[in-house]
Order: C-alpha cells, then sequence, then structure tokens
C-alpha cells in the first residue's frame, strides 16, 4: 500500500483513514471473495489463489488458501511456493504480508500489520509489515504484530503473541512469545536440499 492510501492530514477525526480509490478496491475485492471463493469447497486452492492474484496479490500456484480466510488487501499479499493459510486467517494487510516458502499459517492466526500511534491525541494509524520466513510456522490462535519477522524455520506455538522479531529454527510459545528451544532444521522436501 502506498503512503497515499492512509490519509494522515485528516483535519476532521470522522473523515475516512483510508483514500476513496483504496476503499473502493477493497469493496470489490470483498465482494468478489464473498461470492466467488468464501463459499468453495477446500480442494479449490488454485481457484482461491486465482483470484487473489486477479486483484494484485503474489500468491504461488502451489500454496493453500482456504475458503475461510480474510484478506484485507490482496494486493499487499505474497505466498511463496507450497505456502498456506488455513481456515479463519486473519490478514490485516495494511502494509504487506510476506508468507515464506513452505510456511504454515495455522487456524484463526491474525495477522496484523496496522496500529495505532497511543501518543498521538488521533491515534493516528501506522502500519508496518509482516514476514513469515521459509519453514516457518505459525500455530492455530496466534497473533502477529506490526512489524515483525518470523525466521526461517521459527515456529509460534498456539495462541501466543508474537510483537517482536522471532529468530530462525527457534521455538516460541506466550504472550509476548519466548523462546523455549531449538527446532531441528528441516529438509525441503520440495526441491531435496537440506536446509543450513
Amino acid at each position: 500500500m502506498s503512503d497515499a492510501d492512509i490519509l494522515k492530514d485528516r483535519t476532521d477525526r470522522n473523515a475516512p483513514t483510508f483514500s476513496l480509490s483504496n476503499r473502493v478496491k477493497r469493496l470489490l475485492w470483498q465482494l468478489t471473495w464473498t461470492l466467488a471463493a468464501s463459499w468453495t469447497p477446500p480442494p479449490l486452492h488454485r481457484w482461491r489463489v486465482a483470484l487473489l492474484n486477479l486483484f494484485g496479490a503474489r500468491v504461488d500456484p502451489t500454496a493453500h488458501v482456504y475458503a475461510s480466510v480474510e484478506v484485507w488487501a490482496p494486493w499487499n499479499l505474497t505466498i511463496k511456493p507450497y505456502g498456506s493459510l488455513a481456515r479463519g486467517v486473519r490478514c490485516y494487510n495494511i502494509a504487506p504480508i510476506v508468507i515464506g516458502r513452505n510456511s504454515i499459517v495455522s487456524q484463526y492466526a491474525h495477522l496484523c500489520t496496522g496500529t495505532h500511534d497511543y501518543r498521538n491525541a488521533d491515534f493516528r494509524l501506522y502500519a508496518k509489515p509482516i514476514t513469515v520466513g521459509d519453514h516457518a510456522w505459525v500455530c492455530t490462535d496466534t497473533f502477529v504484530g506490526p512489524g515483525v519477522t518470523i525466521g526461517e524455520g521459527a515456529v509460534l506455538g498456539a495462541a501466543a503473541v508474537a510483537v517482536r522479531d522471532l529468530e530462525p529454527w527457534m521455538v516460541y510459545a506466550g504472550n509476548p512469545a519466548q523462546p523455549r528451544q531449538a527446532r531441528p532444521r528441516v529438509i525441503d522436501v520440495s526441491d531435496g536440499r537440506a536446509q543450513r
């Protein structure tokens, strides 16, 4: 999303936060997803991926995206080969979200790139991107906050909250997420190369 999409110089607190073009694109997207994808059976991943890409996403055809996923702005979504967004995942992607190769975002995880500046009397909205590295796993019912990078192979345990970057090949749990143990490196079965 460009900075022009967030209207920073609002003089009226009741005025819209986003540009008219952004709001129209999101309305068209929500209508399209509701009518053409939200009811589709699980095996129709390629159809849902095609719809996302039609609206500017960069989702590999091998990715799995389920019908109940909520994507705020598909033009700010990238999913690399074999990445997945499971049932009920919420991508509040005012800023870009990148899902790495062979990475899983499990059921009901919330990836949130937007927040408000509590030090500003107007609670000004701002956004920072989220990156989920290759071979990472964001477990069920988790929250990933603005600007967080989940390192390659990292695991964010069920119901955990990540507000800071997660180191590669570590398992995290809790609120806020804390490192618990190292995770063994995996072999990338999609191309047979061992990860270093």
